[in-house]
């Protein structure tokens, strides 16, 4: 049943025309509209009773619905109450909040397609818009000022409305510097109360959430933008905030060789990194003492860090439940001491109360040494981790240039020889990159089969000759180990060009050494073997020098006993 239907059934059961005069003053009042009435939209049954929010108002206080009319949801006034479409707001908080803090809260004005607020508090228009605009728009735009005229008038006085600077209660706008280019009110309402302000196509601000029970609660704002003769609603907007007395807490965690940080699987032997985030965006706990109780699940026992930051190495497989409790000392003003009347000598027994208000929790306050006085609040996050294997370090042991002629290679081969501890690896993936490993060239993933034990050859292709860096990584379902190595990588096949003329050279140098020693045969003369030590040097040396020339020109008798007799399965 609505107002008007509420004053046409009171009159019809008045009979006194005495009392006419009276009535109407009764229905008069009835049919004042108030700011429960227009702001409680699609909300559930109004609050009735509160605590007092510091700068708000109650919301029994009459709307003057004239100056600020209201418009039910499917009104078809919404659709001409702005030019060129519909006008969204969107009201967003910064909640969960400790009780005491303080939330904030957030609206902004959408505009729509094509049409921006510009420094003036103009709406600009953009004819021809696209998702890409050309780069001459100064000839594309409109501005549309719809507050042209206040530009004529004072602050107290406007000859064509003399209720320009005026909120729905009445009271006054506050003065601001540019106050005419604040051309939207916003009317804010939650727990029975409500907030005016003035602003552009945005507005912020805060409440304390000291007398604000805990629990989920609704915020919701109504917009109205500056008419000629009155204002005319743009937009409604609500959001819901959370108001508790329990440190929001945010746990991450970070290991080294883990594949997936957000599966909760972790390698076991390999430290991980827990990072305590406290959701307090209005600096509540700034002056607090704040402790952080760890219990990590693997009997370890109770670890206690005055550091949002800490490290553990679970050393067993299995699944554990770890548990975080923060502790934060709050301080407060102390509160004044008023004498109490001793308790009765009689004993009394009590019990749980029935009464189920949700007032915010009893809270301790106690002093400190210091003279003060502090309340506790308390945080807490629990998770539960498995701890499996893992791969948790890999080698590169050896690496060799595979020799191929001409005909059969277009590209240069290199086998890696790796090794691994841990799990057997499931994957491998080998990122060719730059000689300073941040430009990535090439990425070559392959599946593999490890049955015994972790050793394999990787062997990958190079297209051209130069320095590069390798980066190979073996992985399993959930861990993976890296090792990284600089290459040198020659030409594939040698040219025919090049290789004729090292061959020249070659056969040049022994038949100048064989014709030497043929002459020195025919010419020399006998003479008793004795060495100085000045000759014994110089053949040292000749032999040391025929020995590098050797090993240069025959490079594949250097290597008698290689490495590896017998490498595994190539990938």
């Amino acid at each position: 049943m609505d107002k008007t239907e509420t004053v046409e059934i009171y009159l019809k059961s008045t009979q006194n025309e005495g009392w006419l005069k009276i009535n109407k003053d009764i229905v008069q009042q009835l049919m004042k509209t108030r700011f429960q009435d227009v702001l409680n939209h699609g909300s559930t049954s109004p609050v009735t009773s509160y605590k007092k929010l510091q700068g708000w108002s109650s919301d029994q206080n009459k709307w003057d619905e004239k100056l600020y009319p209201f418009w039910e949801d499917g009104d078809p006034r919404w659709k001409d109450c702005w030019k060129g479409g519909r006008v969204t707001a969107k009201l967003d908080s910064d909640s969960p909040a400790l009780v005491g803090s303080n939330v904030s809260f957030v609206v902004t004005l959408q505009f729509p397609k094509c049409q921006t607020e510009d420094n003036d508090g103009n709406i600009v228009y953009r004819s021809n818009c696209t998702r890409d605009p050309p780069a001459s728009m100064d000839q594309q735009v409109y501005v549309y000022n719809w507050t042209e005229w206040t530009d004529s008038c004072g602050w107290e006085f406007c000859a064509s409305n003399h209720s320009h600077n005026v909120f729905p209660d009445g009271h006054p706008f506050p003065h601001h510097p540019g106050w005419r280019r604040r051309n939207f009110v916003y009317v804010f309402h939650t727990f029975g109360q409500y907030y005016e302000t003035t602003g552009r196509s945005s507005a912020k601000f805060s409440v304390n959430t000291a007398n604000i029970t805990l629990g989920e609660h609704g915020m919701a704002v109504s917009i109205y933008r500056r008419g000629h003769s009155g204002f005319v609603p743009v937009a409604r907007a609500k959001t819901t905030y959370f108001v508790t007395d329990k440190i929001p807490v945010i746990v991450s965690m970070f290991q080294k060789h883990d594949r997936n940080i957000s599966d909760s699987i972790f390698i076991k032997d390999s430290p991980i990194t827990f990072d305590v985030k406290i959701h307090d965006p209005s600096y509540y706990l700034n002056n607090s003492a704040i402790s952080y109780k760890w219990n990590f699940g693997d009997g370890s026992g109770l670890f206690v860090a005055s550091g949002s930051s800490t490290s553990h190495t679970y050393t067993l497989q299995g699944n554990f439940t770890l548990n975080l409790t923060v502790q934060a000392i709050i301080p407060v003003p102390c509160r004044p001491v008023t004498p109490t009347a001793p308790p009765p000598t009689s004993a009394v027994t009590t019990g749980p109360s029935s009464d189920s208000d949700s007032s915010p929790t009893v809270e301790s306050v106690e002093d400190n040494p210091d003279g003060g006085c502090h309340i506790y609040r308390n945080g807490y996050y629990g998770s539960s981790i498995d701890v499996v294997e893992g791969i948790l370090e890999v080698n590169i042991i050896q690496m060799t240039s595979i020799q191929m002629t001409e005909s059969q290679a277009e590209n240069s081969l290199v086998d890696f020889v790796v090794t691994c501890q841990g799990s057997l690896p499931t994957d491998v993936c080998t990122v060719v990159s730059d000689p300073t490993c941040q430009v990535s060239k090439s990425v070559v993933c392959d599946p593999i089969v490890v049955t015994d034990e972790c050793l394999l050859t990787i062997r990958r292709a190079f297209e051209e000759p130069g320095t590069y860096c390798i980066n190979i990584t073996l992985g399993d379902d959930t861990s993976q180990a890296l090792a990284s190595a600089l290459i040198s990588v020659n030409g594939g096949a040698s040219s025919g060009t090049t290789e004729g003329v090292f061959i020249f050279l070659g056969l040049l140098a022994v038949f100048a050494t064989i014709g030497a020693f043929v002459l020195y045969k025919r010419y020399k003369q006998y003479k008793p073997i004795e060495r100085s030590a000045e000759q014994t040097q110089k053949q040292e040396g000749f032999t040391a020098y025929f020995s590098t020339f050797k090993a240069i020109f025959f490079p594949n008798s250097t290597e008698r006993n290689p490495l590896l007799k017998s490498k595994p399965g190539i990938v």
